[in-house]
């Protein structure tokens, strides 16, 4: 084989490698056999044409005429002049499956099918691409340039797939690239005849058909060139994990930080529909987070990630927003009046151990965050990103927030927003349907106030617009995937959220679309699991007084906020019957469901809108076995002890506090040591965890910050601390007096910092009562290991082993 041939089919591999980053987007893989065939086709003609030869243009002229005449014969043979030649009809079919692969690059998600459109997108695009790199390589002799072609259709590939192309896709492309530069290389070197160096020699033939001097390599300019090449991939792969990066995590959102940690910066991140679509599609409901909180009711506790405000006819996606350092304390959201009822929240976080995901779930709105690392704050969204690689890796966090609880008057009684957010959260492309405008206006018939238009909107696509819930659904996120999904009423959270957003802004009420978790499902031991499935998305429409506020038009999933019940009946159309109202769920769901407000003996109506009894439904009772009046004599004597159980923990913790804040006997050390456990327990009380690898002074600078203590209490906290450490590391240590009335002191500030709530919760089911229960499991397995090593226990097992028949004796 010739150089130039050698050099033409290491040019159209490069190629096919480069494409190879192609495959995860599409399904199945057929079309790059074709197009490897076709590619081949063509690298052929113009190996014949150079033989020949002809001039470099008409070489390129007729591997272009060839690659036509082969798409024709594969797309358009039918309207084809002799199935070959493409006329008018053919180039008006290839028009239409242009048209219609574009159409179809909006509309599905990824790993979306190979249509007829997509399939000549992908397989005229790669015989492009290899035109340009065989003329470059092989008929101008001109390798090095050949990588841009290359090198864009790479970047194509990596910018479509969820996460970039992979590390092995890259490599497989960058040593397709490297063949091409070793190949023209070992051309050129052919050409120069034979090498020699000062020493003398006999002469002896290599493998490149060329000579070297004795005691030389024969192709030292080659292998020096695999090394700078396998020396160029390495940096390739090891350079970018060290930049500053905000990659991909959980769904699919990436962006990019500037400086390390200063003041400025931007941020921007995709569209997360596919990652939160296989999220959902997980046959293992893994854990992604849990959390212990001071919420009294968890339903409305959606923990959000990130903020999709932009909508460009494509897909739902984040404005590049500036970054700053996070703030001691965030800013209040806008929009919120201070006539909303509000109630300040504590939520401890732990992420799991593989969760990598670079926005920071987080309660809205939240007012402060305790968090190591490199975070910076996005203030539009309200939101925190990793700088420099940080993600949410193994992490244990505590965040501050609100819990906004607007009434539906209030909602109704918005005024205007002001015109520059309304013009930038009403804006739509021109591409989006005119289905989607109209729909929206008759759903919304009769309605008098923008909220009564939303609480509409919601109902429509919950409760009684006859939509069903189906992760398994194919569809994309742009103006068309809208019109097909209200035209076929079927798909999961993202198509919800994303088509009321977008009815909204047609209707001029501001809205975006929000991504991040449900709740979760409650735990025995306190805590609130949340997994995969719990990963949601949901629309957020701007109401002045109250500011972004959280609709749920999901059917199944989630819980429909308390302000999305109106007072008064003037949400529905004149004349029609009232619709049905939704329920919601007491507790928050664990995976998708009916309706998570259905019992165990109770199922959807047909129209999906109510829970039915079984029993109602069939006409029938519960079978009565007549134990009724046997079973309440049973459990009669357990009455005063189930009476008793509720105020248990608050008995157990006067005790505890009355011993520890009682005047030592002797020991100031442990009176000291017990008075400090008091003030933390007391702490732990409120919602403030214990974090014991704190030293006493930051332990009591946490406890003031998170508890807001006045200077009072804020001082007794300071003066229990330096007992503390006095005690702990002074090489003699004083006693020290008065502690009991600091401790008193500080949980009558913790107490008149906290709302209603937390102080009910802290007095009557206080949380360090955990330790009680720690205690008796610690008993109950210090007896079991006692028992089982006590003398009449080892005597009865040496019993049974001696009656055990042994092995017999010949």
């Amino acid at each position: 084989m010739s150089g130039r041939a050698r050099l033409a089919v290491c040019a159209a591999v490069a190629t096919l490698c480069a494409a190879g980053a192609l495959l995860p987007l599409v399904e199945p893989i057929s079309w790059l056999i074709q197009a490897a065939v076709l590619l081949a086709l063509v690298t052929g003609v113009g190996a014949a044409a150079r033989r020949v030869p002809l001039a470099g243009p008409l070489i390129i002229g007729v591997q272009l005429l060839v690659g036509v005449m082969l798409l024709t014969l594969l797309f358009t043979p039918a309207e084809a002049i002799l199935g070959l030649l493409p006329g008018p009809d053919a180039l008006s079919e290839f028009g239409r499956l242009v048209e219609t692969g574009v159409r179809d690059v909006g509309r599905y998600a990824t790993p979306a099918p190979v249509t007829p459109g997509i399939r000549l997108l992908l397989i005229a695009g790669v015989l492009v691409i290899g035109l340009f790199v065989d003329a470059l390589a092989v008929t101008y002799r001109s390798a090095a340039p050949a990588g841009l072609p290359l090198l864009a259709l790479y970047s194509v590939a990596a910018g479509l797939s969820q996460g970039g192309a992979g590390w092995l896709r890259f490599l497989i492309a960058a040593a397709g690239y490297l063949l091409l530069l070793l190949a023209e290389g070992r051309d050129r070197l052919s050409q120069w005849g034979r090498v020699f160096r000062g020493d003398a020699g006999a002469d002896r033939p290599d493998r490149a058909g060329g000579f070297a001097a004795l005691g030389g390599p024969s192709l030292a300019p080659v292998r020096t060139g695999r090394r700078i090449g396998a020396l160029v991939l390495g940096i390739a792969l090891v350079v970018p994990a060290l930049l500053p990066s905000l990659g991909g995590g959980l769904f699919g959102t990436s962006g990019s930080g500037s400086g390390p940690g200063g003041g400025g910066g931007t941020i921007s991140a995709v569209n997360p529909l596919v990652s939160l679509q296989d999220s959902l599609n997980q046959p293992e409901d893994r854990e992604v987070l849990n959390y212990r909180t001071t919420a009294t009711d968890t339903r409305d506790l959606y923990l959000r990630i990130v903020a999709l405000d932009q909508f460009d006819g494509t897909t739902w996606k984040p404005s590049e927003r500036t970054v700053t350092d996070v703030p001691e304390r965030l800013p209040d959201p806008p929009g919120l009046s201070p006539t909303v009822d509000l109630t300040r929240v504590n939520t401890s976080v732990s992420t799991a151990e593989w969760y990598t995901q670079n926005w920071l779930p987080l309660p809205y709105p939240a007012s402060e965050v305790d968090i190591s690392g490199r975070w910076r704050f996005e203030p539009k969204g309200h939101t925190l990103v990793g700088d420099r690689g940080q993600n949410t890796h193994g992490l244990q966090y505590q965040v501050e927030s609100l819990q906004v609880r607007p009434t539906s008057r209030q909602l109704a009684a918005s005024p205007a927003p002001p015109a520059d957010l309304l013009r930038e959260y009403t804006e739509v492309p021109r591409s989006l349907p005119p289905v989607v405008r109209s729909t929206a206006r008759r759903v919304t018939r009769g309605a008098p106030t923008t909220y009564a238009k939303a609480v509409k909107l919601q109902d429509w696509f919950a409760l009684n617009g006859g939509f069903s819930y189906n992760t398994q659904v194919r569809a994309g996120s742009g103006s068309e995937a809208i019109a097909r999904f209200l035209r076929q009423k079927e798909g999961f959270c993202v198509h919800f959220s994303f088509s009321m957003a977008a009815m909204a802004r047609t209707l001029g009420i501001p809205a975006r679309v929000a991504v991040g978790f449900t709740p979760g499902t409650k735990k025995p031991d306190g805590t609130t699991s949340v997994g995969l499935r719990d990963a949601h998305a949901w629309p957020e429409l701007y109401f002045q007084g109250i500011g972004w506020t959280r609709f749920e038009p999901t059917p199944s999933r989630g819980s429909i906020p308390d302000y999305a019940y109106p007072d008064t009946p003037d949400t529905r159309d004149p004349g029609s019957p009232a619709a049905p109202e939704p329920s919601r769920s007491t507790a928050p769901s664990d995976g998708p469901s009916a309706r998570p407000s259905c019992g165990p003996d109770e199922r959807r109506s047909g129209s999906g809108s109510a829970c039915v009894s079984l029993h109602e439904e069939s006409g029938t009772r519960p079978p009565d076995d007549g134990s009724f009046p046997w079973t309440i004599v049973a459990m009669a004597p357990a009455v005063p002890l189930v009476l008793l159980l509720p105020v248990g923990p608050l008995l157990w913790r006067r005790r505890i506090r009355a011993i520890r804040l009682a005047a030592p006997d002797g020991d100031p050390t442990a009176g000291t040591l017990a008075a400090w456990r008091e003030l933390l327990d007391t702490a732990w009380d409120f919602g403030i965890l214990p974090d014991e690898s704190l030293t006493p002074r930051k332990a009591a600078a946490r406890l003031i910050r998170l508890g807001d203590l006045q200077p009072e209490p804020a001082a007794a906290a300071r003066r229990v601390a330096a007992a503390v450490e006095q005690v702990l590391y002074a090489p003699h240590p004083q006693p020290v007096s008065g502690l009991a009335p600091d401790v008193q002191q500080v949980r009558a500030g913790l107490r008149a910092g906290a709302s209603r709530g937390p102080r009910i919760r802290a007095q009557l089911a206080p949380r360090s009562a955990a330790r009680l229960r720690w205690a008796w499991s610690a008993r109950c397995s210090a007896l079991l290991l006692r028992c089982r090593t006590s003398r009449p226990v080892a005597a009865a097992r040496r019993a049974l082993a001696a009656l055990r028949p042994g092995p017999r004796r010949a």
